[in-house]
């Protein structure tokens, strides 16, 4: 390349498409299902995992690139396509992916969990008594909430909520001998796949409604009652400035939701034509958006097979460590403990509810706490954090919670809590206009003598104790009163009218972290070649800007290193743009959910500048939400993080390796006698090892 041209020079190619991108990320989750070596289980949980990524996927990013062509839009993605072109794309590899997914459900984990004793019988199939059984579930827990709706002149077509299982039913008169239709709609109170009284025996619902579907239809002649799904767009169309009262418009826009255009139409293989047909005319769905099933429709309901009581057939049971300053006894004091220094978590390895949770809780009764604040994008269904908000309320201290209403497929359990806080006297704070709060921080002010002192904590993840067992995210304890004071700048802008000022410890989105982050890659390309070292650890990269500043920085020499579970596109390893980039993607027991920061000089020559939090390097994170990314000071904690990063960097066994063709293809696997490095075993090892030596 040319010393004096600019990388911007190169044009579009130098980006990977965003959406394939993201497919690529799912075929890698699908890969885990093909993967012999993960127990049974694990593997149907993971292929319920690729079906529900699937169905957001369709109605938040197919729905969009649907509607710019519907709009006429003629802007063209990062990589140069337009909307028209990445449909097309996007539609072939699902297809690909979809009739993959069908076949390792059919082929692969059926016969596999035949073999263990689970096995999906059809209904005739089955023996008397179990008929028996069956009819009585039917009776008791299905025909009553089973609504036939006739489709003639006088029943127009019913509206169909998105990702609700119907049956498509053709039934015959037998006094005129004309064909009907009608439409059942399966409630999703209802299983998706009904167990036996052994419990290991599974019947799709849509063969017990249809052997019983004479019930709903007396009189006439059922010919067919075939299963289908739809999808529809998700996206809230809430404007700026369109009301006064966010809480009633998202509730009237979740209503709303559920009936927004069709995206995608589900159907068996083997549908009957004119079945077909007239769901593709009353739904106003091409051809295109029709994706034929050889397996059952919705496998998202295999989380409940999953949750069966086979732990030979899962991973080895994790019981997360307390980390081992916060386990000094049974009444640990966690404010005493931060006072003596920051305190770095890292779960699911560590335990939320021994460190987070407890670090809430005690805010909540300590009498000396006197104002708790906390920004909540998700929680848990059954939250102890909130509990203890609502606890902190009532016994007279200060609490205010910023609770993003917009947090895509959660608003309807944030209004909830939302609601329930506001009962409790907890101030509750919906966030900026335009602008989504995705920080996850908790700032505690605790008097102690004549003085306030901030205990704070920052992390990754969501406040979710759930979700905390399976993703893997950081967290900082703190008490450093600089992180303290402008912790609490950050919650005045996010509660009240002041403006984002510039802080020297957080950086924040969307005023000042792209421009630190930038202003950080700058920093280790003008060190010289061979001077300067970037690892980030994130879910995403696809700001345009950003790759370009790292494709800067590696044609300066710097090196770097890269591990993105989810979407990249970054080309790595491409002659004079990208050679000393290296892009990984680790994929495993556990979600790979943290966001780190290094610059190797990014505090002084050879003194690192790390930094984690809530932001990936997406156009959404850097301008649109409110993030907050914090920094870690502490050379034994600093040690710590780049010990996570190196295993990450020498795992075979987990992970895969981004080509600057755009695929990505598995490490190979170690040679006999060469070491085995498995990311998520090895930080379970030396987790507990940490234990050991504090004991």
């Amino acid at each position: 390349m040319d010393p004096d041209s600019s990388v911007a020079d190169l044009g579009p190619d130098r980006f990977l498409n965003r959406e394939l991108s993201w497919l690529a990320f799912n075929d890698r989750v699908l890969d885990l299902v093909r993967n012999d070596e993960v127990p049974l289980l694990e593997r149907v949980k993971f292929l319920a995992i690729f079906t529900t990524n699937l169905d957001e996927f369709f109605q938040v990013r197919v729905a969009g690139l649907k509607n710019q062509v519907t709009a006429g839009l003629s802007s063209r993605s990062a990589d140069g396509r337009t909307a028209a072109r990445q449909l097309i794309e996007v539609r072939d590899e699902v297809r690909r992916l979809s009739a993959d997914a069908d076949g390792l459900f059919m082929k692969v984990l059926v016969p596999g969990m035949c073999q263990a004793g689970i096995k999906f019988p059809a209904w005739d199939e089955l023996d008397t008594q179990d008929h028996k059984h069956l009819t009585e579930e039917f009776e008791r827990r299905m025909f009553p909430v089973l609504t036939p709706l006739a489709v003639d002149p006088g029943h127009p077509f019913p509206y169909i909520s998105s990702l609700s299982l119907s049956l498509a039913v053709q039934i015959r008169d037998p006094l005129d001998k004309g064909m009907r239709f009608a439409r059942v709609k399966v409630p999703p109170l209802l299983a998706r796949f009904v167990p036996l009284p052994d419990g290991e025996r599974f019947v799709r619902v849509e063969h017990v409604i249809a052997a019983h579907i004479s019930e709903l239809f007396p009189g006439v002649d059922v010919v067919s009652a075939d299963p289908f799904r739809v999808t529809r767009d998700a996206d809230l169309s809430l404007g700026e400035g369109e009301t006064d009262d966010l809480l009633s418009a998202m509730e009237v826009e979740l209503a709303r939701r559920r009936f927004g255009p069709a995206v995608r139409l589900e159907v068996p293989t083997g549908l009957p034509s004119e079945v077909r047909e007239l769901l593709q005319r009353e739904l106003e769905v091409d051809d295109d958006d029709v994706y034929d099933q050889m397996a059952p429709i919705d496998l998202g309901g295999l989380f409940a097979v999953y949750d069966l009581d086979r732990p030979e057939l899962k991973y080895e049971d994790w019981a997360p460590v307390t980390e081992p300053r916060l386990a000094a006894d049974d009444d640990t004091d966690l404010f005493a403990v931060i006072r003596q220094g920051d305190v770095l978590l890292h779960h699911p390895y560590t335990s939320f509810r021994t460190s987070v949770n407890e670090f809430v809780h005690q805010a909540a009764i300590d009498p000396a706490v006197q104002a708790i604040k906390l920004t909540l994008y998700r929680t848990s269904g059954e939250s102890s954090i909130v509990s203890s908000l609502v606890r902190a309320a009532e016994a007279g201290k200060q609490v205010a919670a910023l609770i993003e209403l917009k947090a895509r497929f959660d608003e309807q359990a944030n209004i909830d809590w939302a609601k329930r806080l506001e009962e409790a006297g907890v101030h509750v704070v919906y966030g900026l206009p335009g602008l989504k709060t995705h920080a996850k921080t908790v700032l505690v002010v605790r008097e102690e003598g004549r003085d306030l002192r901030t205990y704070c904590h920052i992390g990754t993840g969501n406040y979710n104790a759930r979700t905390a067992r399976i993703y893997e995210d950081l967290g900082l304890l703190t008490a450093d009163p600089q992180i303290g004071a402008e912790l609490g700048q950050l919650f005045n802008y996010l509660t009240g009218f002041s403006r984002p000022q510039e802080m020297k410890r957080l950086l924040v989105a969307p005023r000042f972290l792209r421009d630190e982050i930038l202003a950080l890659i700058r920093g280790e390309a003008q060190l010289g070649p061979g001077e300067g070292r970037i690892l980030m650890k994130m879910n995403s990269l696809t700001d345009p800007e950003i790759i370009d500043e790292l494709y800067a920085a590696s044609q300066a020499g710097v090196e770097i290193d890269l591990y993105i579970r989810g979407i990249c596109c970054l080309r790595p390893a491409v002659p004079e743009l990208s050679e000393n980039i290296r892009v990984i993607s680790i994929l495993g027991r556990y979600l790979e959910h943290s966001r780190i920061y290094v610059f190797a000089n990014g505090a002084g020559p050879g003194e690192p500048a790390i930094y984690f939090g809530s932001a990936d390097l997406m156009p959404r994170n850097l301008d649109r939400r409110v993030e907050a990314l914090a920094p870690v000071l502490d050379p034994g904690l600093q040690a710590r993080v780049f010990q996570i990063l190196d295993i990450n960097a020498r795992d075979n066994q987990l992970s895969w390796i981004l080509g600057p063709d755009g695929t990505w293809r598995r490490r190979p696997r170690p040679e006999a006698g060469d070491e085995m490095v498995d990311t998520h075993r090895e930080l379970q090892r030396l987790t507990q090892q940490r234990a050991r030596s504090h004991q």
